[in-house]
């Protein structure tokens, strides 16, 4: 029998961790398929691993492969699952056990009824582990709840409401065929991974239950402050990668049209802010280079991120602005990104 559901859990030097997502998982039982893939981990993560395979022979399987970098490792996950849907859980993360009853319930009634949606939405909530805070993101009043749908029903997202990674639960099918292609030691894929096979995605099913528990706080984890100004090139590398993976224009359903093109914005502005953020006269220069940049090779995205109703579309003022007064407003967008993206 098929498996519903294959979880990919990619690992690197995770002994201290891994056990609390494994745990949470293996309540998925047979309709579940968990991937567990050790990329090089030089601590006991792949032992972990293996003993996880030895006790569900039927449930876990471990991928070992030289370090990479979460990119390929979720790829490695990705070229070798079964199920017919497709989950990334970060080995630091966790998910909510009722919840994924839910979401394997609503994937069988989808099976069994022959309408399996491009795209399984849930809920996520950012964890501050040491502060105990909470954070729900959720999508009510955005996508109609418990049944599938098309595009022409889905609303405005809110500011820091987009689909991330942690939301989605995509087709296995589709996923293989999107032409999703991660990046060897890059951090930030997950933007790649959220928004090339989004632009095949044709039909949508939101669950509304509070699914994935994404655990943040850490002084090393990518997201962190610090840690993100220091790896710009890195983020300007993702943001070229998703320019360069379609044109939005292409997109003929103009509310899927529409969320491409703001997801796309939020990445450019992302960036834009981090270099400008840094105070580096160096920087501020990348900055300018690299909006002639999507000026002269992305005509259609540049028209997008530079039309400002400014009140609908707040992060486009960033780069809308002359650029004598960038400086003072990257500031406050910065601590929008802050609520966005979740970092300390």
């Amino acid at each position: 029998m098929q498996k519903l559901l294959t979880v990919t859990v990619p690992c690197y030097n995770s002994q201290d961790y891994l056990r609390r997502a494994v745990e949470s998982l293996l309540s998925g039982g047979e309709r579940l398929e968990l991937l567990i893939v050790d990329d090089g981990s030089t601590d006991s993560t792949g032992q972990i691993a293996e003993e996880y395979a030895a006790r569900c022979p039927g449930l876990v399987r471990v991928i070992h492969r030289q370090n990479g970098g979460h990119g390929p490792a979720v790829m490695s996950g990705l070229q070798e699952a079964q199920g017919l849907y497709f989950k990334v859980v970060d080995s630091d993360d966790w998910v909510d056990r009722d919840a994924l009853k839910r979401l394997l319930d609503t994937l069988e009634e989808m099976n069994r009824a022959g309408n399996c949606s491009d795209l399984v939405v849930t809920n996520y909530l950012y964890d501050h582990g040491e502060e105990g805070k909470r954070k729900r993101i959720h999508y009510r009043g955005t996508l109609p709840v418990w049944r599938r749908i098309t595009w022409d029903e889905v609303g405005r997202f809110r500011m820091g409401s987009y689909l991330m990674m942690h939301a989605v639960t995509f087709r296995t099918e589709l996923l293989k065929n999107s032409g999703l292609a991660l990046p060897e030691h890059t951090f930030y894929v997950d933007n790649i991974y959220v928004y090339v096979p989004m632009a095949q995605v044709k039909t949508l099913y939101y669950l509304d239950a509070d699914l994935y528990h994404y655990c943040i706080g850490r002084p090393d984890q990518s997201v962190n402050e610090a840690v993100v100004l220091s790896r710009l090139d890195q983020q300007l590398r993702i943001n070229r990668i998703m320019l360069d993976s379609m044109d939005p224009e292409q997109i003929e359903n103009p509310r899927h049209r529409e969320y491409m093109l703001s997801y796309l914005e939020l990445i450019t502005t992302a960036t834009y802010t981090y270099l400008m953020r840094t105070g580096k006269k160096e920087d501020e220069r990348r900055a300018m280079d690299f909006l002639a940049e999507i000026r002269d090779g992305y005509p259609a995205v540049y028209r997008y991120l530079t039309s400002a109703p400014v009140f609908r579309h707040p992060a486009r003022a960033v780069v809308a602005l002359p650029n004598r007064i960038v400086f003072p407003v990257t500031r406050v967008a910065y601590r929008v990104m802050q609520r966005i993206f979740g970092f300390n």
